[in-house]
């Protein structure tokens, strides 16, 4: 997460810019060799700032040891058991690698993996050229984890036959279904043999192999390269990362969710550049002519004479020559996917603002009241320029039009919100209460800073619920606690968050070399402190509990800050100073009043058995390679499936509507018009959404308080 914050230091720039005795400016980072060059800055980064940095000793090269291998064949279907040996070898002296800026055992491990890639590539071809026999009784055990690396050439075919037979197998089951289906619809159809199903289901496999050897084939040494960084710096603590510059790119889109470029989504298949979708009111949505499914074939920059042919290139690569700055043109030669033919499309790049990056805001009618729902998908900002955009800012803004339609509660949903700028969540926090703390943040060895909301006004004072899962994260867990704490919302959810309670800057690598003959080198996310709430709890592993429990489909998944490797520990600071909200007159009734609903819902009853169910089935790593043995607990399966039907076709009361000025972008925009109505219609069917805008109904007003804040505003 980007620390941001008015008035207070941040550490990383303390320490960065000559507040230390070991101040960056102090060392030299001039190795000729990049990879190395690039070990040694890092390292040091971590070292000198790292809210709790590890020492580099035997111990923690064991665990980059594991981590690496697995990122590079956590199958065991290229590795074999001789290669391990040699690697072993290194298991216990990374450390001494780091040290000594060398980089033999990533050299050692990536030109053996290359070696061994290519003599699979013949192993698969070889074993799906002959059909497979699904009479015989034999099984596959899917977890991977479990398994020997293998000790011959014969081995390791058998371990791919295994695998590609499984692939298959699904395939061939499923085409065996279809093709009864159409019997029973049409009984003078003539089915294919089991014969040509058996080889169309090969022909499938064969395809999404070759798929995989041309992403394969695309990835160049230094994407190897940083997955080796990663396994180093994400043993420090799972957030810490090195973003290599594309990495830091995508990064930076994500944040702000915007870009600068035509405004189209691509994939590459085969060597075939394509879009898969247009972007709403992009360059190439306004010119009406792309389309999806569209190959691109060639790119030519303005002023330069000729173009230059994407066809085989990275997509990477592609997507470089193509994006660009505001302003500047760019001509497509185009192969259009309904007539073939082939054009010549020029565009005018611009920026491209990710609609699904944004808040979104709807309106609810419920006995004669008005409930307004904004979802927030994370929290954006602009990493150049916080004031351009932000969540804190747009979320104003849409309040402002609810309130402008009578709003009488809001529920502000914030599952699956991954986090973002710390800033914002003090600036929508203040939204809603008066002037005082959100969140408290401590650098390692540091005092406390308290960041607070400094503005007495409050924009909004009635009914608020706030939405969260198992995959609220970070920031989302910062606001949902300061609301809980403040007794200012009702949190309803999941039994707790995830559990992300640590601050991460994005550190350029860039500035700290004196010289720099390779171009960009990346960037850093560096855990540089942890937040705590304003009564002085973490949210670090046990995250936010809710004040209303409900199962969903992560209820059993084990998903959390707690689950993954490394994670820091818990721990807790003194409270803050602040004061509970009191503009409610009956906010644990209202508690448990939902409660008692929750409890006796049978719709979240199923909710919860399907989640045991899917956790069962994800446990069960043994199938059978038989078609028969397969085909029963395929329908056993879809049997059991069936009976969890209800839980998608369940529909509420509650209708959903946009916002005014909403509706006037819709007379040009259909496909925002698409996405909103489809949004609107996953609303209605929200048992969660649905509970949350009784408890709005349900929460009483303190009109006391009310006439305070009354008093305050004018």
């Amino acid at each position: 997460m980007r620390f941001m914050k008015r008035n207070l230091k941040i550490l990383v720039v303390v320490l960065l810019m000559a507040a230390t005795s070991c101040s960056f400016t102090t060392k030299k980072f001039d190795d000729p060799n990049k990879d190395k060059l690039l070990i040694d800055l890092i390292t040091y980064v971590l070292n000198e700032g790292h809210y709790d940095a590890r020492d580099i000793n035997d111990e923690f090269s064991e665990g980059v040891y594991d981590k690496y291998l697995e990122g590079l064949d956590g199958s065991k279907r290229f590795f074999y058991e001789s290669d391990i040996k040699e690697f072993d070898d290194y298991r216990s002296k990374i450390d001494d690698q780091i040290k000594e800026k060398q980089i033999d055992f990533f050299d050692l491990t990536y030109n053996r993996l290359i070696k061994r890639s290519e003599e699979a590539r013949g192993i698969f071809k070889e074993v799906l050229e002959k059909p497979f026999d699904f009479s015989e009784t034999e099984h596959i055990n899917t977890d991977f984890s479990e398994a020997n690396y293998v000790s011959s050439k014969q081995e390791l075919k058998e371990r791919w036959r295994k695998q590609l037979k499984f692939s298959t197998l699904i395939t061939y089951y499923d085409k065996v279904e279809e093709e009864e289906q159409k019997k029973e619809q049409d009984s003078e159809y003539e089915m294919k043999s089991k014969e040509e199903l058996e080889k169309e289901a090969r022909k499938v496999t064969l395809s999404s192999l070759e798929e995989y050897y041309d992403f394969t084939d695309d990835l160049q040494r230094k994407d190897y390269f940083s997955i080796y960084l990663n396994s180093i710096v994400e043993a420090f603590d799972p957030h810490t990362f090195y973003f290599a510059p594309q990495d830091k790119d995508r990064f930076d889109i994500a944040m702000s969710g915007k870009l600068e470029g035509i405004g189209a989504r691509l994939q590459k298949k085969s060597d075939n550049i394509t879009i898969t979708e247009v972007i709403s009111g992009g360059p190439a949505w306004r010119s009406e002519e792309l389309s999806a499914g569209d190959q691109i074939l060639k790119v030519q920059q303005d002023g330069e004479d000729d173009p230059v042919s994407i066809v085989g290139m990275r997509l990477e690569d592609a997507v470089d020559l193509i994006k660009g700055p505001k302003d500047s043109k760019v001509t497509l030669t185009v192969r259009k996917k309904l007539m073939g033919n082939i054009e010549e499309i020029t565009l005018i790049r611009d920026i491209v603002e990710i609609e699904e990056t944004y808040a979104k805001t709807a309106m609810v009618k419920e006995e004669g009241k008005n409930f307004g729902i904004i979802n927030l998908p994370k929290f954006y900002f602009n990493m150049e320029d916080y004031e351009e955009r932000n969540a804190a800012s747009d979320i104003k803004k849409d309040i402002i039009r609810l309130k402008e339609q009578d709003m009488d509660g809001l529920v502000l949903d914030l599952r699956n919100n991954g986090g973002g700028s710390l800033k914002t969540v003090v600036d929508i926090a203040g939204l809603f209460i008066e002037e005082g703390p959100i969140v408290q943040v401590k650098s390692n060895g540091q005092r406390k800073d308290v960041l607070s909301d400094e503005d007495p006004s409050v924009l909004w004072d009635g009914p608020l619920v706030i939405l969260v899962n198992e995959l609220s994260a970070s920031a989302s867990e910062i606001l949902a606690a300061a609301m809980q704490d403040y007794k200012r919302a009702i949190i309803i959810g999941s039994k707790q968050t995830y559990g992300k309670g640590t601050v991460q800057n994005v550190i350029d690598l860039n500035r700290w070399l004196r010289s720099n003959e390779f171009g960009d080198v990346g960037a850093l996310k560096l855990t540089t402190q942890k937040f705590y709430r304003v009564n002085g709890g973490s949210t670090q592993l046990e995250g936010v509990k809710s004040d209303v429990v409900v199962p969903d489909r992560y209820s059993f998944i084990d998903i959390g800050e707690k689950d993954q490797d490394n994670p820091l520990p818990w721990d807790k600071i003194d409270p803050a100073t602040y004061d509970v909200w009191e503009g409610y007159v009956n906010f644990e009734k209202t508690i448990a009043e939902s409660k008692e609903r929750m409890n006796s819902n049978e719709q979240l009853q199923l909710i919860e058995k399907h989640a045991k169910w899917i956790k069962d089935q994800s446990e069960d790593n043994s199938h059978s390679l038989n078609f028969d043995e397969y085909a029963l607990t395929a329908e056993r399966n879809q049997e059991m499936a069936k009976s969890f039907d209800s839980i998608k076709n369940y529909k509420t009361n509650l209708t959903f509507i946009s916002l005014p000025y909403e509706e006037e972008l819709f007379q040009n925009d259909t496909i925002l018009k698409e996405k909103r109505d489809r949004w609107h219609t996953n609303l209605s069917k929200d048992v969660y959404v649905e509970e949350a805008i009784h408890v709005l109904a349900d929460m009483k007003k303190n009109n006391i308080r009310q006439d305070k804040l009354a008093k305050i505003r004018d």
